[in-house]
């Protein structure tokens, strides 16, 4: 019962690894706040565990002040925040729109720091934490994805600014990096590789692209959560401005090296 009387606020919190993070909290004790833009999803998550959910933008500042009062209203503390939204920036450089910047920055970096910024006060009264979750993408950069590439290094840039600034006043700040996870959208990722490479299934798909990984798989979203919530516990109470990769060793990989396995 790690989260006993604690109240955590999760962005993205309808699907996937959000998802995960919100049922591991709720069954260790804690009250769960769930945002997301689909309220569908939200729904879905909390007919399985007891949670508040919040049809919002986590990029949009009146929406956040509001669900940050009503949590403080409700609960009088806010204990964790998992800035977990997130969402694509595919395509390369040259042929990006601004459109499409605009949304890789909205979704990915935005609404961390947009949320952070409601919650802080909150969180230094309660002597909380942050967990951002970012990507490997935070500190490599994969093909034709700048815009996902960019802000993901951004969102470890504003984690630190959080660690850094406010540490001495009680609130801890970490990063989780994932590599490959099988969520809906990586799914959909998936997709891609499926009719480029003329594959069967996207067990085929999570098997290419996992290839060179040590473990030679992608992770579920209960195996990224099972960090995120040692990050956001006591457990993890000397744990600040870290940056943890979950990401089967992909990170590890000497890349020039490949040739002599092939």
């Amino acid at each position: 019962m790690r989260f006993k009387d604690k109240v955590a606020l999760i962005t993205g919190g309808g699907t996937g690894i959000g998802a995960e993070v919100a049922k591991r909290i709720a069954a260790e004790g804690g009250k769960v706040a769930l945002v997301g833009r689909r309220k569908e999803p939200l729904e879905t998550v909390a007919a399985d565990i007891e949670a508040d959910i919040y049809a919002a933008d986590a990029a949009d500042a009146d929406a956040m002040g509001q669900v940050v009062q009503s949590l403080v209203d409700q609960y009088g503390h806010l204990d964790i925040l998992i800035a977990n939204a997130g969402g694509h920036g595919v395509g390369p450089t040259i042929s990006m729109s601004d459109e499409t910047w605009a949304n890789a920055t909205r979704a990915n970096l935005d609404t961390a720091f947009v949320t952070a910024r409601a919650a802080l006060p909150a969180l230094i009264e309660a002597k909380g934490n942050i967990v951002a979750v970012a990507s490997i993408a935070g500190l490599f950069a994969g093909p034709d994805a700048a815009g996902y590439v960019t802000m993901k290094h951004g969102l470890i840039g504003l984690a630190k600014s959080l660690a850094r600034d406010y540490g001495r006043k009680g609130v801890r700040t970490n990063t989780v990096c994932p590599g490959w996870v099988r969520t809906a959208m990586a799914d959909d990722q998936m997709q891609v590789l499926i009719e480029k490479h003329g594959l069967n299934s996207v067990d085929e798909a999570y098997q290419l692209v996992t290839k060179d990984v040590p473990l030679g798989r992608a992770a579920t979203p209960e195996e990224i959560s099972n960090v995120i919530c040692f990050l956001a516990s006591a457990e993890a109470s000397m744990m600040n401005g870290a940056i943890v990769t979950v990401d089967g060793g992909a990170g590890t990989v000497d890349l020039p090296t490949l040739a002599f396995v092939e």
